[in-house]
């Protein structure tokens, strides 16, 4: 099989598998079995000549070979798409820049964003994904996304390993919070001291290896006892105002905390910080999305600025 014949699913499949990380997520992204991924992925090495991805137990890599597809068939794809637009009666002025962003980004910058793009940038159609920082950086390398909303901790490293580094511009740095019930002791002082959080019950996130134990606070002496997981901040939240537990917070987050839940500083160990970052791929970006770009940015700042 010559790879110019290679069909248009087994590229999709390819980018998809790429950007998921994995055989299974890229079958429940793209709505096949898993079997016809494989099968897909097996017809395109076949006709590469060789091995495009390295199947791990955590996951695959791209192989030198599969860069070079997966930015090649980046560029096919992107144009496949566009013009199925144009055709489906978009006007053929209309760019497209996809999005990605986090869940604590989703909540009041992400709203913020779209809305002023909607009135100053009418001829740009932002297609947003949410994700995890591992997610959504896998997604920037496989050609998904354009740009995305991703989170650092100290030591602040960079979202992956992979050549060539992207392009991250720092949005905001702000220390995490502690979200509490008004009714619990701690929601008497200004803020909490970290010895204070020894035997509490904790609301945690997802405790996958791609995100680790989120919503516990970082660095306690003993072994967190989890009374709630819950992936969605917003229940999290709910959950605290309820009493069932407390948890960490994002500084953006803090404004838009339900009633019932009071949000405090830690003092007392290290300071934890969280960035939020603005990533790319490196390379001349299109205008469109140095417009969205900048669009983040100014967000990030108003918003920053208007949060205590």
């Amino acid at each position: 099989m010559d790879f110019s014949d290679v069909s248009l699913t087994a590229l999709r499949v390819f980018r998809a598998v790429a950007g998921e990380g994995t055989f299974t997520a890229a079958a429940a992204s793209l709505g096949y079995t898993q079997s016809a991924v494989s099968r897909q992925i097996a017809a395109l090495e076949r006709a590469a000549g060789g091995q495009l991805l390295e199947r791990r137990r955590e996951g695959v890599r791209l192989t030198p070979a599969g860069r070079v597809v997966l930015r090649r068939a980046g560029a096919v794809l992107d144009e496949i798409d566009a013009a199925a637009r144009e055709l489906s009666g978009l006007p053929a002025g209309t760019a497209t820049v996809r999005l990605g962003w986090l869940p604590s980004a989703g909540a009041v910058l992400l709203p913020r964003v779209l809305a002023e793009l909607r009135r100053t940038e009418p001829g740009i159609e932002v297609l947003t994904r949410e994700g995890t920082t591992p997610v959504l950086a896998r997604a920037l390398r496989a050609g998904s996304l354009d740009l995305a909303l991703l989170a650092s901790a100290p030591p602040f490293r960079p979202p992956d390993d992979e050549s060539p580094p992207m392009v991250l511009r720092t949005l905001t740095e702000r220390a995490l919070l502690l979200a509490v019930p008004v009714t619990h002791p701690l929601a008497r002082g200004d803020y909490a001291d970290v010895a204070d959080l020894r035997g509490q019950r904790w609301i945690a996130g997802s405790t996958t290896a791609d995100t680790g134990l989120m919503g516990v606070w970082p660095g306690l002496d003993e072994r967190p006892e989890i009374a709630h997981v819950a992936r969605d901040w917003l229940a999290k939240l709910r959950l605290v105002a309820a009493g069932c537990g407390i948890t960490t917070v994002a500084a953006s987050l803090a404004s838009a905390a339900p009633e019932g839940v009071r949000v405090l500083p830690v003092r007392g160990g290290p300071q934890e910080l969280r960035r939020l970052l603005l990533a790319r791929m490196p390379g001349p970006p299109g205008e469109p999305v140095t417009r969205v770009a900048a669009a983040v940015r100014a967000a990030a700042v108003a918003l920053d600025a208007e949060t205590p």
